[in-house]
């Protein structure tokens, strides 16, 4: 599993998991499932982050998290602490839920945030889960493809806008994105994205991209 990265910048993006401690379960039931988004909800909206793609799995999940400022560390510290904290005191539980610190991977936008949207919804079907993603609710999938309400923090439109070349206008470009990003991601079935080598093991783009990052860090 990548390292979690220790350069965070403005409008950095990342694809973000943790895992229940010892791979137990993180979720047990619905609540807990909309207790999570819930907190998901007010942590990005009043850190000024958005997400791209999200997934809830058993015993982890997966987030593509674009942060308005150098601030990932400070919202995933909030998620997992509150998210672990309600849980134990639901399940009249102690101890850790998570195994140890969010990983995370810096993202290059223009080159792999189709692809990285991709792996994470299609990460049920994968899993043998189920064998479409349309029928896994505890994702992004649903909202990108307009058979879910899309919450305010997930960035559809943003989606759609990198997939077509511009952000959808009205209700036919709308309609037009939603079937685009459907033919994208079963197009994606066969392709294993984590496959091709991290660069320095958290970096997913090429050397001119991780330059980038270390230069935006410093600033």
């Amino acid at each position: 599993m990548p390292r979690s990265p220790r350069l965070e910048y403005p409008d950095a993006l990342y694809h973000v998991t943790t895992r229940g401690v010892q791979r137990s379960a993180i979720y047990l039931d619905d609540t807990d499932r909309d207790s999570f988004l819930a907190l998901v909800a007010r942590t990005l909206t009043s850190g000024n982050a958005r997400a791209f793609a999200f997934c809830l799995m058993g015993n982890h999940y997966h987030l593509v998290l674009q942060t308005g400022d150098a601030n990932l560390s400070t919202l995933m510290r909030r998620i997992n602490s509150a998210y672990g904290l309600a849980f134990n005191r639901r399940h009249a539980r102690c101890g850790h839920v998570f195994e140890g610190r969010f990983h995370a991977v810096h993202v290059d936008r223009d080159a792999y945030l189709l692809e990285v949207c991709r792996y994470v919804d299609l990460n049920p079907v994968q899993a043998a889960l189920c064998d479409s993603p349309a029928q896994w609710a505890w994702s992004s999938y649903g909202a990108h493809v307009g058979i879910a309400r899309v919450p305010p923090w997930l960035a559809t439109a943003g989606l759609h806008g990198a997939l077509m070349g511009q952000e959808p206008r009205d209700a036919v470009e709308i309609d037009a994105s939603r079937r685009r990003y459907a033919s994208w991601v079963e197009e994606g079935r066969e392709v294993r994205l984590w496959k091709r080598p991290l660069l320095d093991g958290r970096f997913l783009g090429d050397r001119a991209f991780v330059r980038r990052v270390e230069a935006h860090a410093r600033e």
